[in-house]
């Protein structure tokens, strides 16, 4: 199971106008910002990543208003290629990695696929992911689960993360979830 203590999440180019014409947009943006907002209130580390932000635009302002810092920007498809996050990776000291994002077949499935090949355990937020195309959403997500990546939902990592009622952030991500 992935634990509070092992995790961190990767935010994958939420930008610009992509992300407001990717496949079912609302929820993605709405998903990636409660991931982001309970994960500050249980302390994971977030690596926020913009593709090109000088050409794509910023990451959505209602993402951005949760995360802190600065984002990583990239020009590789793979965030495992570019030499800011991986330091930002390793300063970590994680090993599991829950990827969210845009597109599910391009920059997510090649971070994730880079982060699974170093030894990493992987997991990919299915209702926080997406493309421009549901169809090439499927394809990033099944090639994916092939590399043992496997699928897992906002709420349910959230609860993986809680493991317990009695957490003490458990009401905090309650209202996040409801």
């Amino acid at each position: 199971m992935f634990t509070v203590e092992d995790a961190c999440l990767v935010v994958v180019d939420v930008q610009g106008k992509l992300a407001t014409i990717v496949d079912d947009s609302e929820v993605v943006i709405q998903n990636v910002a409660k991931l982001v907002q309970a994960m500050n209130a249980l302390e994971v580390p977030i690596l926020w990543l913009e593709q090109n932000p000088s050409r794509l635009g910023g990451t959505a302002l209602e993402i951005a208003q949760h995360l802190q810092g600065q984002p990583l920007a990239k020009i590789a498809f793979s965030a495992c290629q570019e030499a800011a996050f991986v330091d930002a990776m390793k300063g970590s000291g994680r090993t599991q990695f829950i990827v969210t994002g845009i597109e599910t077949h391009i920059c997510v499935y090649q971070t994730a696929r880079q982060l699974k090949e170093q030894g990493f355990e992987v997991e990919v937020v299915v209702d926080a992911v997406s493309s421009r195309t549901k169809a090439n959403k499927e394809i990033g997500l099944e090639k994916m689960k092939a590399l043992d990546i496997l699928p897992t939902s906002t709420e349910m990592i959230l609860y993986e993360l809680l493991q317990r009622a009695d957490h003490a952030h458990f009401k905090t991500v309650l209202q996040l979830i409801k």
